[in-house]
């Protein structure tokens, strides 16, 4: 496959033809319009027109981890900035390590795997604890694990 004119490094910046994309209003545009297929490649459509991208390795990027109160339950949630500016709630039980020890969670709806930055990870490590019995690593929140998986 041939490469794309638009490119998303690992810090979820966009370049097209190499210069930096900057203007909020457009790359919002791609994002409402982002999709990946069956085989992980991440593609914009826009009305009948697809143009896909090369994609270091996620379009979204977790830029901060927030702790805050779930208003229904009163429950401790943690939140997370994306970097096409959008909060929402973790689902802890997407979590995982990838390589080169890179954390990764799933966002808007478990469609799209996001990165976290070094900031957002050291946020969200203050939660983050280890077992003594077999060393598995986990988030604890609300009183419950949710280990953190390894790919």
């Amino acid at each position: 496959m041939e490469s794309s004119d638009i490119k998303i490094d690992k810090d979820g910046v966009w370049y097209y033809h190499g210069a930096h994309m900057f203007r909020k209003d457009i790359l919002c545009i791609f994002f409402d319009h982002l999709n990946v297929d069956d085989c992980g490649k991440y593609f914009i459509k826009l009305n009948e027109e697809i143009c896909y991208l090369d994609v270091e390795d996620t379009a979204f990027v977790v830029s901060a981890v927030f702790k805050t109160q779930d208003p229904s339950s009163d429950q401790e949630q943690l939140e997370v900035l994306l970097s096409d500016d959008c909060r929402e709630i973790l689902d802890p039980n997407t979590l995982a390590v990838g390589r080169d020890n890179i954390m990764y969670c799933s966002v808007k709806h478990g469609k799209f795997a996001a990165r976290f930055t070094r900031k957002s990870y050291y946020q969200l490590a203050e939660f983050i604890e280890q077992d003594d019995t077999d060393h598995t690593f986990y988030l604890f929140l609300n009183g419950k694990k949710y280990i953190i998986k390894n790919e």
